[in-house]
């Protein structure tokens, strides 16, 4: 294949001889039954915070949509946004999750731009700006706090995923298997430089560490 890039064409080498030969009994079983994942998650494109590598994922574990800046819009049937609704509905009412995951990562660009809005944007072109509009409520939200500069970028992305979660309950399905306890909404944090993530503490209404209790050998 003249035109696949050198890095693809490596990667589905060493997929096809090592790990696929691995779990080719895995990857049967999801082609004879399909896949009946119980965790939904929506992540951001940005390629340094891949889900399925962050949570050491094998095929079939989660369901993943990923979107600038890992925003969930609300409820609209008629709106503009409908990509990440269509897979919501999806996930929820077909494949039946019980929990659904909105991860967003620090250093993203996304919110960056909608943070420094009139500043360079994030691309050229007709869809990226309206998409990120999706931002300003959790950028009025940090507007009204006294926040100092050299947080307000974290801050921001925090906001937004407790935004994107809050955004989750106005879809009428998913509110009422959150009410009758077959569906849970969580928010995440993932930190690229350090590999830390964070997950949000509903009952302190804060993101914490997530401690594994494990003891890394030094």
């Amino acid at each position: 294949m003249k035109d696949m890039p050198q890095s693809l064409f490596e990667g589905y080498v060493a997929f096809k001889y090592h790990r696929l030969r691995i779990e080719r009994a895995r990857y049967q079983e999801l082609a004879a039954k399909g896949q009946k994942p119980e965790v939904m998650l929506v992540g951001c494109c940005d390629s340094r915070a891949a889900p399925e590598t962050i949570f050491d994922a094998t095929p079939g574990d989660i369901f993943v949509v990923r979107n600038v800046a890992n925003l969930v819009p609300p409820y609209n049937p008629h709106g503009d946004f409908q990509s990440t609704s269509a897979a919501l509905e999806f996930g929820v009412q077909a494949l039946q999750v019980r929990h659904i995951v909105v991860l967003g990562h620090a250093r993203c660009g996304g919110i960056k731009a909608a943070l420094e809005e009139g500043g360079e944007p994030l691309s050229p072109g007709d869809f990226i700006g309206r998409w990120i509009s999706l931002i300003k409520p959790a950028k009025d939200e940090l507007n009204a706090l006294e926040t100092e500069p050299e947080n307000r970028l974290q801050a921001l992305e925090m906001l937004s995923i407790r935004r994107s979660v809050e955004n989750l309950r106005t879809f009428p399905y998913i509110r009422a298997r959150c009410d009758s306890g077959d569906l849970q909404l969580h928010g995440a944090y993932f930190d690229i430089e350090t590999g830390l993530l964070s997950w949000f503490d509903k009952a302190a209404q804060t993101f914490r560490p997530v401690d594994d209790g494990a003891k890394i050998p030094v």
